[in-house]
């Protein structure tokens, strides 16, 4: 997967923006001068297939941006996004359509589950609106559910699960779509520390069995270690540094990852 020279502005005077943009002005001369956000800029990043590669930065640093850049919830205004040999920016909506529901799952920070469905009406989701037929998507998402640890709670409502039991929803209605790419968007934060872990384990037993490309956003440093540890930082919407928390560590392309990297040492 690669994303190649990504820029993205938000605001009404978009035009200005991005032609101040193109003429090399900061994002913060830009903000000042047409009150557009730049949200991302020049970002050119590959990420392996078959692994979990976690995207990083602080709060505003552009790395949920980013991510709905690679199944075109939201469309870069320059550059290209390849998911192996496909133009994810070039496709027509009826391609992308889908492309997403054959090619890419998202597991989202606030669950994003639809309250009036029951658990398994939820996790069968992506497989209805794809025409799969009744039997056979109650049967992958009943599966999906089991492998997550909800079995038996198939007929339960929203309102009736924990957070966690929530988040594992979103997990299982993933799963059951069967794409080879997973987008997850923060999705253990809102968790307490022990649900949050051992949603980080059954995660990592699930990926040593099925092998996706899992690009996963979050803002611990530790997550991201547990995870495997292969990352890119960014800081207002630019591609700082990638590589292995090691790397980041031990040779740190600026001072923001220095003391982003420092901060993290000293709170584990």
């Amino acid at each position: 997967m690669r994303l190649e020279n990504i820029n993205k502005v938000f605001g009404k005077r978009h035009a200005k923006a991005m032609a101040l943009l193109e003429q090399g002005s900061s994002s913060e001369d830009i903000t000042s001068e047409t009150d557009c956000h730049v949200a991302l800029r020049d970002i050119n990043l590959t990420i392996p297939s078959n692994g979990i590669y976690c995207i990083m930065g602080l709060s505003g640093s552009g790395k949920s941006t980013l991510l709905r850049h690679i199944n075109r919830l939201i469309d870069p205004d320059t550059g290209t996004v390849w998911v192996e040999d496909v133009d994810v920016t070039a496709l027509s909506i009826p391609d992308l359509q889908k492309f997403r529901q054959k090619r890419i799952a998202m597991v989202f920070q606030h669950f994003g589950l639809l309250p009036h469905f029951t658990v398994l009406q939820n996790a069968e989701f992506a497989l209805r609106v794809r025409g799969v037929p009744k039997h056979e998507r109650a049967e992958q998402a009943r599966y999906w559910l089991n492998e997550v640890e909800l079995s038996g709670y198939e007929s339960h409502y929203y309102d009736e699960l924990s957070g966690g039991m929530r988040q594992r929803v979103g997990l299982a209605r993933a799963l059951a779509a069967g794409t080879d790419i997973l987008l997850m968007d923060e999705p253990f934060s809102a968790l307490d520390p022990l649900i949050r872990r051992k949603l980080q384990t059954l995660l990592l037993d699930l990926q040593d069995r099925l092998n996706k490309t899992i690009v996963f956003i979050t803002h611990d440093v530790e997550e991201a270690r547990i995870l495997g540890g292969t990352v890119a930082l960014l800081n207002q919407g630019r591609l700082v540094q990638s590589g292995s928390l090691d790397e980041l560590a031990t040779h740190p392309a600026d001072d923001y990852v220095s003391s982003f990297m420092s901060v993290a040492t000293e709170s584990a």
